[in-house]
């Protein structure tokens, strides 16, 4: 029996009523009103369940509580606070946030638990809050997440929202990089930041790049700035924007070739539960790149920026893909010029560097030249970070989940990281928060995970100089 008509008949009303909702719900309940046991599913629903007014009013409704819960979960983790590190700027003005802001359980210090094993520190529960996995601001939902400076500019420069009507941006703008960030052009480092101090987007992008760019890179900077479809922001019922929407560029995340801290979750990963919370990396260096994507090891930035296109933006899922408008890029013209331009994206000056990556002696400070040894030496950094750009181009597993027991946090599973790329080092000072989904959000947080992970043991003054050195790089 396959309508509900054919239901009415052999069932009665009642039955029939429960049939109906169903159809609503998407549940599946039993003629005597018993719900079943759901089936696990790798795909997502691809028929309206319920209208758009009604999706709407539950998500608006539910949004305070969801936001409150993530706020208080970064309370709990992090110290919040506003402490500009003195005379240490990003690309221009915005200072960087400094000190260790990840809080230690009560009565733990940093020395002590450094002196602790692995299994030590699972047993007593006392591996810090905030070097575990960080969920999404509501990871049931996920999706892709804007700060209130990507959201502000666009609308003023192309009357294009992209303000989710169910969730916010949850770290607080002191912790991610400068907006606009500047832009280097390895084709012209004689003209330092061509950005002139704008964000680029459609409307201004031909003006600022003509006569800079060749027509190849003029077009796949456009098509970079293009919106098309995606996941929240779409066209169909199913979308999580106020209006329909032309969709999301590439570059609103990775901003003027830079980042602006934007979050969604991996596409590769079920169930929802076991996904990464990924932070937006800057596009700056992919020249020197061989590996793409945080965990995909994707060999070529064109592998990315296809892969991207077709099914990133939409959880991974190319059915509901399909109905929300995909957009498929030609690979050998589209996507190959898309590339062009993102392959001349240049890491900032560096100029206490010399050619090898190496500090200049007579430009550096005892506190940098002492950081640098740290690096090379006792810190076990150029294990990975090898090279003149700090990467060895290759993926490596930490086994973090050494440290803790696995567990849920808001939504998310507290599970292993696994293989993760190594990210270049240069310019790592103007692309805060760290880590692949942003759980540090500075650059001592940063040398306090690895010394604990790696069992460096390192003392104030090493860890201090540390950062003091990669401020340099």
């Amino acid at each position: 029996m396959s309508t509900l008509k054919q239901v009415i008949k052999t069932a009665g009303p009642i039955a029939a009523g429960i049939v109906g909702a169903c159809l609503l719900t998407g549940k599946i309940v039993s003629a005597a009103g018993q719900e079943a046991q759901p089936v696990k599913n790798s795909y997502q629903p691809v028929d309206d369940k319920e209208t758009f007014a009604s999706i709407h009013s539950r998500m608006v409704a539910a949004k305070p509580a969801i936001m409150q819960r993530q706020m208080d979960l970064l309370t709990e983790r992090y110290d919040l606070s506003d402490r500009p590190a003195a005379g240490v700027v990003m690309d221009r003005t915005k200072p960087i946030q400094e000190g260790v802001r990840v809080k230690l359980p009560q009565g733990v210090t940093w020395t002590e638990l450094s002196r602790q094993t692995p299994d030590q520190i699972l047993q007593k529960g006392i591996f810090p809050q905030g070097f575990l996995p960080l969920p999404h601001a509501n990871h049931p939902e996920g999706g892709m997440v804007f700060p209130k400076t990507e959201i502000d500019e666009l609308k003023k420069q192309e009357d294009r929202d992209l303000t989710r009507f169910d969730l916010d941006f949850d770290i607080p703008d002191r912790f991610l990089a400068e907006f606009p960030a500047a832009i280097y052009l390895s084709t012209r480092p004689d003209l330092g930041d061509v950005s002139q101090g704008k964000l680029v987007t459609i409307d201004n992008y031909y003006e600022m790049f003509s006569g800079i760019l060749n027509p190849k890179q003029i077009e796949g900077l456009r098509l970079l700035l293009t919106p098309f479809p995606q996941q929240q922001f779409n066209q169909t019922n199913d979308r999580r924007s106020d209006k329909a929407s032309r969709g999301v560029a590439c570059l609103d995340c990775h901003q003027n070739g830079g980042t602006n801290g934007a979050f969604h979750l991996v596409g590769d990963i079920r169930p929802q539960e076991f996904r990464h919370r990924i932070e937006t990396p800057a596009l700056r260096g992919v020249n020197i790149q061989r590996l793409f994507g945080s965990q995909r090891a994707l060999k070529t930035v064109e592998d990315f920026t296809e892969f991207e296109q077709r099914a990133a933006y939409f959880d991974g899922d190319h059915v509901i893909a399909a109905k929300k408008g995909v957009n498929v890029l030609d690979r050998g013209s589209q996507v190959h010029f898309m590339a062009e331009f993102e392959e001349i994206l240049d890491f900032p000056p560096a100029p206490k560097l010399g050619w090898d990556g190496k500090l200049d002696p007579t430009k550096a400070t005892p506190a940098e030249l002492h950081g640098q040894e740290v690096f090379f030496g006792k810190g076990q950094c150029a294990t990975c970070h090898s090279g003149s750009y700090f990467t060895d181009n290759t993926m490596h597993d930490l086994h973090a989940e050494r440290f803790y027991k696995q567990h849920m946090v808001n939504g998310m599973m507290m599970a292993r990281d696994g293989a993760i790329k190594t990210f270049p080092l240069r310019g790592i000072k103007d692309t805060p928060p760290y880590l692949h989904d942003g759980r540090l959000l500075t650059l001592d947080d940063t040398v306090e995970y690895f010394n604990l992970v790696l069992g460096t043991k390192l003392t104030e003054q090493e860890k201090k100089d540390l950062v003091v050195f990669m401020r340099a790089l």
